[in-house]
């Protein structure tokens, strides 16, 4: 009986934290909308911060 009780509250546990952060995922995306809807451009690409490409541009040596 014990087990099925820690059993219980973990599964609670388990469900009120996945909860929060469907939540929180949920402001971060409703408030990237919002900016891009203020911007007047709703591109993706005016979210990105890199200039270029990633790459170094130069090989590594062995």
């Amino acid at each position: 009986m014990y087990e099925l009780e820690l059993h219980r509250l973990r599964s609670a546990e388990l469900r009120r934290t996945a909860r929060e952060e469907r939540l929180a995922r949920e402001v971060v995306r409703s408030r990237r909308a919002a900016r891009r809807g203020r911007s007047g451009n709703a591109a993706p690409a005016a979210e990105s911060h890199t200039g270029g490409s990633r790459r170094n541009g130069l090989p590594h040596t062995a």
